[in-house]
């Protein structure tokens, strides 16, 4: 059995992706799966009229991120999200921060991401089958205004 200063256990180990955490306004929400954490810039190519190289110049635009998908199980009397989808009518629909943290075996967040004035863009009941034995599950799909990512 290896102490603990051995060099395997002074090792630094990715953090599993299987243990987070997603807060709604301020609330904790369980969810089986999220995806879709991304940001990408586009790239503005440009040439000065008087450049002297034949080529064009590459530098970073608009900055963009797609949209955050969560999947999580169907729980008889349990209905925000639809609520919350509810809210699109006449441009009512409330946008609120959403935090998603990727924790470590003792719980402490290691990276955070934070989808700034994020609302429910599509909600996909589960799939009924009879000869099924699968649970339920419901997926969200979130826009939201911006992304910005924390690491502990």
């Amino acid at each position: 059995m290896a102490d603990d200063n051995s060099p395997a256990s002074q090792a630094v180990w990715p953090v599993p992706a299987f243990a987070f955490r997603v807060t709604i306004a301020g609330e904790e929400v369980t969810f089986q799966e999220v995806s879709g954490l991304d940001i990408e810039t586009e790239v503005i190519e440009y040439r000065a009229g008087n450049s002297k190289v034949f080529s064009t110049i590459k530098m970073p635009g608009m900055v963009s991120s797609g949209h955050v998908t969560l999947k999580h199980g169907v729980f008889a009397r349990q209905g925000a999200f639809w609520d919350w989808f509810s809210g699109i009518k006449m441009n009512t629909m409330k946008r609120t921060d959403v935090a998603i943290a990727l924790v470590d075996t003792t719980g402490a967040p290691t990276m955070q991401w934070t989808l700034k004035n994020a609302f429910p863009t599509k909600i996909t009941g589960t799939d009924l089958k009879a000869e099924g034995n699968e649970i339920a599950v419901e997926t969200v799909e979130l826009a939201y205004e911006g992304i910005t990512i924390d690491n502990a």
